[in-house]
């Protein structure tokens, strides 16, 4: 006969099993595994608190230059896309018509006023004839009126002498301002008239540059009572700063400031522009460029901010988060979020300082359970990400609780 041997621990197991049974008694019960789970306990720190925005870049000072003159084209004088200063001349257009207005002007001139030294002798003479009655009252009238007119007639010659040198001048096409040229939209040869008054060229300051940004109504009052409670500077030292994001996401290395919110919404969108200034030494931003801006409106002091990890939301978009209480049970509490700090959330009411919650761990706890609470071994971020983040304090999310 051949024997199978059972293993002792079995056996008595069995048999422990058998005399409880046989007693009426339940085996013991298995004690459940505590799961155990990371986390954060909450602690109000500074945030700044900054509006996200969107606009465009434009021109520091953005002149048109055209023609005041009706003429020929003789040549451009400047490089498109140099730079330009102002009073520089960059089209000459053919004086000579202006030259001989200016000649016949003078001669005008001279004219009138041989005629106003003859009339004026004139008056004279009449003056004293028609003392002894020489000459009649008439006559002399006329003289002296003869003497005016001759006078006016001087004036007039004179301002047609200054009327024909402007013209002439206006031959030197200029550049009003300091900055750069564009593209130019007339070549020798071209006629250009005064009357249609033809574009030639446009010149651009770009350095500092202005960013307008578009702001819905409601916000614009938000920020403009800020600004006048004196929350919120637009001049001096502790202006307002701007960072910009430029259309590949980097952020601009030179911060603005704020310059003003506009006084006339738009019908149309029902927003206001807000006006940004910086500086564009190195001329990276170039008018019409689509950008980001955060404003910094100030510094929340006592924040609660919790790690992404830690927050999901529901199908309506109600932002929820699972903590820990006192007792060691895990409870999920409704949340309202108004923002991002790097790689956290902004919580606005659901959670209050000292609170512990679960970022690590959460999908294999549930409401009610009991848990063992140990702190989240979370990653540190860059030193470089930490300092482009903070900026983003203030940026809305949609799946925010309400």
């Amino acid at each position: 006969m051949h024997l199978n041997w059972i293993p002792c621990r079995f056996i008595g197991v069995t048999t422990v099993a058998l005399l409880a049974a046989a007693c009426g008694e339940k085996p013991p019960a298995m004690t459940p595994h505590t799961p155990e789970v990371g986390v954060v306990t909450l602690e109000p720190a500074a945030v700044p608190v900054t509006t996200e925005l969107t606009g465009r870049t434009s021109a520091f000072l953005d002149a048109q230059v055209r023609a005041r003159v009706d003429g020929i084209v003789l040549r451009r004088e400047f490089t498109e896309g140099g730079a330009v200063k102002a009073g520089q001349r960059l089209y000459k257009i053919d004086p000579a018509p202006f030259i001989a207005q200016l000649n016949n002007a003078k001669a005008s001139y001279a004219k009138a006023q041989a005629n106003l030294i003859s009339t004026t002798a004139q008056a004279e003479r009449y003056k004293v004839l028609v003392a002894s009655n020489a000459v009649s009252k008439q006559d002399y009238d006329n003289a002296v009126a003869s003497q005016g007119q001759a006078q006016a007639d001087v004036a007039s010659a004179k301002a047609a002498i200054d009327t024909a040198q402007i013209n002439l001048g206006y031959t030197d096409v200029t550049s009003p301002v300091t900055g750069q040229a564009g593209i130019s939209q007339v070549t020798p040869g071209a006629y250009v008239q005064a009357a249609q008054a033809t574009l030639m060229v446009t010149v651009q300051q770009l350095d500092p540059m202005y960013v307008d940004l578009t702001q819905s109504s409601l916000d614009g009052l938000k920020l403009r009572r800020q600004i006048q409670e004196g929350r919120l500077s637009t001049s001096g030292p502790d202006a307002a700063k701007v960072t910009l994001i430029l259309e590949d996401g980097r952020v601009y290395s030179e911060q603005g400031k704020l310059q003003f919110s506009d006084v006339t919404v738009d019908p149309s969108t029902g927003s206001v522009t807000v006006r940004a200034i910086f500086q564009n030494k190195d001329r990276v931003l170039l008018p019409g460029m689509f950008v980001r801006a955060r404003i910094e409106e100030g510094v929340n002091p006592s924040a609660l901010i919790v790690p992404v990890q830690g927050i999901t939301h529901d199908q309506k978009g109600t932002a929820l988060a699972m903590v820990v209480g006192k007792d060691n049970k895990v409870a999920l509490r409704p949340l309202v979020t108004s923002a991002t700090v790097g790689q956290s959330w902004v919580v606005e009411s659901g959670l209050n300082a000292g609170d512990r919650v679960i970022v690590e761990g959460i999908d294999k706890v549930r409401p009610g359970m009991e848990v063992k609470a140990v702190p989240a071994h979370l990653p540190e971020a860059p030193a470089d990400a930490a300092t482009a983040a903070a900026p983003a304090a203030a940026t809305p999310h949609p799946a925010s609780g309400a």
